[in-house]
C-alpha cells in the first residue's frame, strides 16, 4: 500500500474579493471626502476629481459643491475601480493570511497610487497636481482594507494542481 500525495493549489474566492472591494471602496471614499473636507475645504473635491475621468475636466472648476450627476458618475467610477483593484489584490495575496493581506494590501495600494498619479495622469493631466499624502494614505488604506477584508471573508478552496 502506497500513499500518494496530491499537490493542491488554492483558488481565489471572487465573491469575497467583490465584497472586500465594495466595502473598501466605500470606506476609502468616505475617508477621502473627510480628509479633503478638512485639508482642502470641501468634501466634493474628490468626488469631482473621480467624476472627471468620465465627464472631463469641465467638472473640476470651483465651486466644488454637490451635484447629483457628478456624484452618481463618481460613485460608479470609484466603485468599479475599487472592485477591479480588490480583485487584483485578492489574486496576488490569496495564498496568505490576514496579516499579509493587510500589509501586502497596503503596499499594493501604494503601488496603485503611484500608477494612478504618475502614469495614468498622462491621459488625465489634471490628476498630476492632486498628488498628496491624502491620496497616498487613502490608497494605502484601501489596499490594507481590501487585503484584510478579503482574507477575513475568504472561503478557502483547493483543487489538485496540474503538474
Amino acid at each position: 500500500m502506497s500513499a500518494t500525495k496530491t499537490k493542491m493549489r488554492q483558488l481565489v474566492d471572487w465573491r469575497a474579493a467583490w465584497r472586500a472591494g465594495l466595502l473598501s471602496g466605500l470606506l476609502c471614499l468616505a475617508v477621502n471626502m473627510l480628509l479633503t473636507s478638512v485639508y482642502v475645504g470641501s468634501p466634493w473635491v474628490v468626488i469631482r476629481l473621480v467624476a472627471s475621468l468620465v465627464l472631463g475636466e469641465r467638472v473640476l472648476p470651483p465651486p466644488a459643491t454637490f451635484d447629483a450627476t457628478v456624484f452618481v458618475v463618481a460613485l460608479v467610477v470609484h466603485l468599479g475601480l475599487s472592485l477591479g483593484y480588490a480583485c487584483l489584490i485578492a489574486y496576488v495575496l490569496h495564498r496568505w493570511g490576514l496579516l499579509v493581506g493587510i500589509a501586502g494590501g497596503a503596499v499594493l495600494g501604494l503601488a496603485l497610487y503611484a500608477i494612478n498619479f504618475y502614469t495614468v495622469s498622462f491621459f488625465f493631466p489634471w490628476f498630476f497636481p492632486m498628488r498628496s499624502w491624502i491620496m497616498a494614505l487613502s490608497h494605502a488604506l484601501f489596499g490594507a482594507c481590501a487585503g484584510g477584508l478579503y482574507e477575513a471573508m475568504e472561503v478557502e478552496r483547493f483543487v489538485p494542481a496540474e503538474s
